[in-house]
């Protein structure tokens, strides 16, 4: 910070933004609003160049938003670019207002003045990985999906249970396709009744499904139908069909987008070691340690290491437990003390923690005791959960300092000793 000679203010829009630069004794030097778009976001770098004459890195920037064509434009230049968080720049935004007047061009202002007093409370951005990026997206676009295949199932079973529940008492799960299948060759209970053991037979042995034989099936297809209206058989065969359609095509683009996890992953951890490459050289060894963890799998692998890239990096524990909302807030004021939730937290973060403790809880011993120890304590599963969590936390960052493996054994013998 101390190289910083110039700081900007950047109000980010979608169809403009509201800039602010000032010097470091807090004196405006110029505003201006620009256009979104690549034409908008030069004139805005050239401006500033222009306008202050000195070098990229001697320029720090102030943004509520740390992502976006903003921040990426002006980073590609070489400017210093630090974000903050919204709730932050609330407060600052009372030391030129203290009514509460708010407006594009405060705004900026207040982050670039933020940013030259209080720089301490700013999260300098880096470039990440092209890896990382594509990562990242990809793992938005599986929660994405998996939550778009969970609202097709609930309506499938919906129509289900209103004409043909039979059906359900055969497979639950809409997402396997030889259930799909199995509709397809008898949409309705009329045509249940006409379908041979022998086709059942074949279907379930294409698709490897012991778990169950023809005759039960066909057993269960033909229980007694639920007595409907007229009509009312048609439309949900309508409807299921449509539903089976759009999931058959979600089960195929979310298979692509774990295959692409498990793809940049794997580049990811097999970077190769070279000198002038450190940050790789980390983020291959951090892939090994990380998978060697109990509980974490696929998906909760590719998220960490694509939602919390720099906390990893830099082992920030303390980072990591509050994007995860497992670190609690105290509010403490004379003789009150009371510790709640932390609900300010990465939501995707927070759902991959939170399934890793409970894989954990199951194969891991000592988050299974630690786990029973808590409930014992009448602590809710949740709240347990998360306990567990910022113990595995801690757990990764020491291992990631040391740049060792996960070893079950290590525990126990420190127990014992």
């Amino acid at each position: 910070m101390e190289d910083l000679e110039f700081f900007v203010g950047i109000d980010w829009g979608s169809e403009s933004h509201q800039v602010c630069l000032m010097d470091r004794q807090g004196s405006v030097l110029g505003e201006r609003a620009f256009r979104h778009g690549g034409a908008g976001l030069a004139e805005l770098a050239n401006w500033i160049l222009d306008a202050t004459g000195a070098q990229p890195h001697a320029v720090g920037m102030a943004i509520e938003i740390p992502h976006g064509p903003v921040v990426e434009t002006m980073m590609e230049r070489g400017f210093m670019v630090h974000s903050l968080n919204p709730k932050q720049l609330d407060r600052f935004r009372d030391r030129f207002s203290p009514a509460g007047a708010k407006d594009d061009r405060r705004d900026a202002r207040t982050l670039g003045d933020a940013l030259r007093t209080d720089h301490h409370a700013f999260r300098h951005l880096n470039p990440a990985a092209p890896e990382i990026i594509e990562l990242r997206e990809w793992t938005r676009i599986a929660n994405d999906l998996t939550g778009d295949r969970t609202r097709l199932v609930n309506r499938a079973r919906q129509q289900l249970w209103r004409y043909y529940p039979q059906l359900l008492k055969i497979e639950n799960d809409l997402t396997k396709t030889w259930i799909r299948e199995l509709w397809g060759l008898a949409p309705t209970p009329d045509k249940a009744r006409r379908i041979r053991v022998k086709t059942i037979a074949s279907l379930l042995k294409r698709h490897r499904v012991r778990r169950i034989n023809a005759e039960t099936v066909l057993e269960r297809l033909h229980e007694p139908a639920v007595a409907v209206a007229p009509g009312t058989t048609e439309a949900a065969v309508a409807h299921v069909e449509v539903v089976f359609a759009q999931l058959t095509v979600v089960g195929q683009q979310l298979a692509r987008a774990y295959h692409e996890m498990d793809r940049l992953v794997t580049a990811l951890s097999q970077t190769e070691a070279s000198p002038e490459h450190q940050p790789e050289i980390t983020a291959q060894r951090d892939v090994e340690i990380l998978n060697s963890l109990p509980g974490v799998g696929r998906i909760v692998l590719a998220t960490l290491l694509a939602e919390a890239h720099d906390p990893l990096l830099r082992r920030d524990y303390q980072a990591l437990r509050c994007l995860s909302g497992v670190a609690p807030v105290t509010r403490r004021s004379g003789k009150s003390l009371i510790v709640v939730r932390r609900l300010a937290a990465h939501n995707r973060l927070q759902d991959a923690v939170h399934h890793w403790a409970s894989v954990a809880v199951q194969h891991d011993a000592v988050s299974k005791t630690k786990y029973a120890a808590l409930r014992s304590r009448s602590h809710g599963h949740a709240r347990a959960l998360r306990s567990v969590a910022d113990r595995l936390l801690c757990v990764a960052c020491a291992m990631l300092e040391n740049q060792t493996m996960f070893n079950p054994d290590s525990s126990r013998h420190s127990r014992a000793a």
